[in-house]
C-alpha cells in the first residue's frame, strides 16, 4: 500500500498550530487568508554545540571568548549563546537588537515574552513504516516503547507521525499515554526481499520503491520546516528505519544472481545472459545512489538550516546476510545491508547526530541521545556573508581550552525552494 500524497498536508498542519507557542514572538489569534511576506536582511544562525573533556563529561564553565565559530572559512562573532545545563536554561549573551527592525508586512508583533526558564526538549519520532516489514513490527513496536519509557522526560514536548498506512498524527504533546497508544497501531508496510524480487521492474528500479521513498523523505522534510519557528530548544527527529536503497540485489533482478538465480531462479554460470530488455530498461536507474544522496542532501540541508539534530534507528537489530527461504546471494544481500545502514549513518551524522546499527538492545544508545539532548551550548551569529547564491555553508566550531573537543554540526543549507528533490 502506498499512502496518497495529501499526508503531507495533514503532517504539515498538525504541527503548525502547537509549534507557535514555541516560535520567537506570539501568533495572531486569526489566522490570515493568506500567508504575509517577511522581509528579512540576515538571520541569526544557531547551533548546537556539546564540548566535551577528554574523559567524557560535558563542559559548562565556557564563555563566548571560548569558542571561535568559523562559516566557509571566516571567523564569525557569537551574537548569542545559551547554556542548557542540569534542565536548566542560562541565556548568557543576547544577541544584539537590530539596529532597522526587518519590515513586517500585514502583522505587528507585541513585545516578546518572557522565556519559560526551564528547559524544554522537542522530540519528532517519524515511523517509517514505508521502510521495514510486517513481519519485523513487533521489534519496531518494543523498540518505540524503549524510546518512550527511557528518552522522554518531564517537560518534553513530543509527536509522533508514520510515513505509510499506520496512519499515525500525534501532534505535539506532554501526553505521554498519546504516544503510547499510538506506537499499539504501528504496522510495518515495507517491501520484503522477496516482494523485490518478484515485483516488476520499471525505469527507475522495483516499482514502488522509489515513491516510498521519497514519500519519507518528504515528510521527514516538511516535520523539519516547521520546526523553524523554535528557537533556543533542542530538537531532533528520531527516525525509525530499516534505511534506503534505490537499486536493491541488480544481480538477482536481472536473472544473473549466480547462486540461486535470482527472480527467474535458474542460476547460470555466463554473467552476460539474463533479461537483456530489463537490462536496457533499467538503464534510467544507473544513477540510483547518485539519486538517493541528491534526496538525502535535501533533508539534511533541511534539519541543519532549522538546527536539528536528526537520530536514526534501525529496527532490524543485528543484521544477518540471508537465509535460505530468502534465496538471496549473501554477496548482494550484504551490499544492500552496507546501503541501508549507510544511509541513516548519513542522515544522522550529517546533522550532528547518530545512527543506531547492528544493536538489539538499544539502552546504551537511548541514553546517549538522552545525554546529548540535555546538556549543550546553543550559539547564534550573523553571517558575515550573506551571498543568497552560496546555498551550502560549511561550519566549524572551534575551542581553545585545551583537552575539550567540540560536537557540532558541519554544515547548514540557506532557505531555497521548499521542496525535496523529486526522483
Amino acid at each position: 500500500m502506498v499512502p496518497t500524497p495529501i499526508r503531507g498536508v495533514i503532517v504539515t498542519a498538525s504541527l503548525v498550530g502547537l509549534l507557535s507557542t514555541f516560535a520567537a514572538g506570539p501568533v495572531a489569534s486569526q489566522a490570515p487568508t493568506s500567508q504575509p511576506t517577511f522581509r528579512v536582511n540576515v538571520d541569526l544562525v544557531t547551533l548546537d554545540v556539546i564540548p566535551r573533556a577528554s574523559n567524557g563529561q560535558f563542559v559548562s564553565d565556557l564563555t563566548q571568548n571560548d569558542f571561535q565559530i568559523l562559516e566557509d572559512g571566516v571567523p564569525q562573532q557569537v551574537a548569542s549563546m545559551v547554556l542548557v545545563h542540569g534542565g536548566r536554561v542560562f541565556n548568557i549573551l543576547q544577541p544584539p537588537a537590530p539596529s532597522s527592525p526587518p519590515p513586517v508586512e500585514g502583522l505587528i508583533l507585541p513585545a516578546p515574552r518572557p522565556r519559560d526558564p526551564t528547559a524544554s526538549r522537542i522530540f519528532i519520532v517519524l515511523v517509517d513504516d514505508l521502510h521495514f516489514t510486517a513481519i519485523e513490527t513487533p521489534y519496531v513496536r518494543a523498540l518505540l516503547k524503549k524510546v518512550v519509557g527511557g528518552l522522554f522526560h518531564e517537560g518534553d514536548m513530543f509527536a509522533m507521525f508514520s510515513t505509510g498506512p499506520s496512519s499515525l498524527e500525534i501532534p505535539l504533546s506532554y501526553d505521554r499515554v498519546l504516544l503510547e497508544e499510538a506506537i499499539s497501531r504501528v504496522a510495518g508496510h515495507g517491501m520484503s526481499y522477496r516482494d523485490i524480487m518478484d515485483g516488476r521492474d520499471g525505469s527507475l528500479g522495483p516499482q514502488g520503491l522509489r515513491h516510498n521513498a521519497h514519500v519519507a523523505f518528504k515528510t521527514a522534510f516538511e516535520l523539519l520546516g516547521n520546526l523553524e519557528k523554535v528557537r533556543d530548544r533542542r530538537k531532533a527527529l528520531i527516525l525509525v528505519s530499516n534505511g534506503y536503497d534505490f537499486d536493491p540485489f541488480p544481480e538477482g533482478r536481472r536473472g544473473t544472481d549466480q547462486v540461486f538465480g535470482g527472480r527467474y531462479g535458474s542460476p547460470w554460470a555466463d554473467p552476460d545472459r539474463g533479461d537483456r530488455f530489463l537490462q536496457l530498461e533499467r538503464q534510467g536507474n544507473r544513477f540510483a545512489d547518485g539519486d538517493l544522496a541528491a534526496e538525502m542532501a535535501a533533508l539534511t540541508g533541511a534539519a541543519n538550516r532549522v538546527n536539528a539534530t536528526i537520530y536514526a534507528l534501525d529496527p532490524r537489530g543485528v543484521v544477518g546476510t540471508t537465509t535460505a527461504v530468502d534465496q538471496m546471494d549473501p554477496t548482494e544481500m550484504r551490499t544492500h545491508i552496507g546501503k541501508t545502514q549507510g544511509s541513516l549513518r548519513t542522515l544522522a551524522e550529517s546533522t550532528g547526530g547518530f545512527a543506531v546499527v547492528n544493536d538489539n538492545e538499544y539502552d546504551g544508545a537511548i541514553k546517549r541521545i538522552d545525554a546529548e539532548t540535555s546538556d549543550y551550548y546553543i550559539l547564534g551569529y550573523y553571517a558575515s556573508d550573506p551571498d543568497p547564491k552560496r546555498r551550502n555553508r560549511s561550519v566549524e566550531v572551534k575551542t581553545e581550552r585545551p583537552g575539550v573537543e567540540i560536537s557540532s554540526r558541519g554544515w547548514y543549507r540557506t532557505r531555497g525552494d521548499q521542496a525535496p528533490p523529486k526522483p
